[in-house]
């Protein structure tokens, strides 16, 4: 039995380009779902001051969060709590969540999406004209519950 040769190393570059996802939120896709067969996805997030995702679930991915620059002030099912540079923060498939940028200063955070898939949604939101919000969270799986918490 031969072994199989190992798949390519795969690099992200600073080139590559950011997308705008929303006013106030610039992604980079650092590594697709379809680089690792479907197992994750990593993606650069930069949030402006007071820039954060409405109240919502995933049905499949969890998300684990590493904050490099500033501070994310973070609900979880219950739990609101702030993460802040170096802290890193699993938010699990099933429980309502959201996030914002509680700081006067930029927050960058790295988000790893297990499985991955759930970057797709980036991609079609940045290319912009009509998009039909409530279908396409249908279509992946995320119900959104309300705006983005205040608190």
């Amino acid at each position: 039995m031969t072994a199989s040769p190992n798949p390519p190393a795969r690099t992200t570059t600073s080139q590559e380009e950011w997308i705008g996802t929303r006013p106030g939120e610039h992604c980079l896709i650092r590594v697709s779902a379809e680089d690792t067969g479907g197992a994750y996805s990593v993606v650069e997030i930069v949030s402006d001051p007071g820039d954060g995702t409405p109240l919502h679930v995933h049905q499949n991915e969890d998300e684990h969060f590493l904050i490099l620059e500033g501070t994310a002030r973070i609900n979880y099912g219950d739990r609101t709590f702030n993460a802040k540079a170096g802290d890193t923060a699993t938010l699990l498939r099933g429980i309502s969540h959201a996030w914002r940028n509680a700081a006067d200063i930029p927050l960058r955070m790295v988000v790893t999406c297990t499985p991955g898939g759930v970057e797709d949604v980036f991609r079609i939101i940045a290319r912009g004209g009509e998009i039909d919000l409530p279908a396409l969270a249908a279509k992946s799986k995320v119900q959104v519950l309300g705006p983005v918490p205040t608190d």
